[in-house]
C-alpha cells in the first residue's frame, strides 16, 4: 500500500484519496447527518403545524451543518464538493420561488 509519503501528487489521489491514502468516498454517519435523517423522517410521520415546522427547520440546520463541515474540513476533492453540492442543494430548497 503506498503511504502518503510515497504516493504521487495526481489530481485522482486529491480527489478520492484522505491523509493516509485510502480511497475516502463514503464514510460512517456523523452526528448531524444523523440527527437530519431523524427530523427528516419525523417530519414525514408528524405533519402537524409547529411541530412539522421545528422538525422542518432542525432538519435543514444540521444538513447545512453537515454540508459546512464537509465544504471545509472534508478529506479530499471529492468530499468537499459533496458538502458545496448539498450545501447549495439545501439553501436552494429553502428558497420560495414566485
Amino acid at each position: 500500500m503506498n503511504t502518503p509519503e510515497t504516493m504521487e501528487d495526481t489530481l485522482f489521489n486529491r480527489t478520492f484519496r484522505d491523509g493516509e491514502g485510502n480511497i475516502a468516498i463514503a464514510q460512517m454517519p456523523n452526528l448531524p447527518i444523523l440527527v437530519w435523517f431523524a427530523a427528516t423522517l419525523l417530519a414525514l410521520v408528524l405533519k402537524d403545524g409547529n411541530i412539522h415546522r421545528g422538525l422542518e427547520v432542525v432538519a435543514f440546520g444540521s444538513l447545512f451543518t453537515w454540508a459546512w463541515l464537509e465544504l471545509f474540513q472534508g478529506v479530499n476533492y471529492f468530499r468537499r464538493s459533496l458538502g458545496l453540492s448539498v450545501l447549495l442543494g439545501a439553501i436552494a430548497s429553502q428558497l420560495q420561488w414566485s
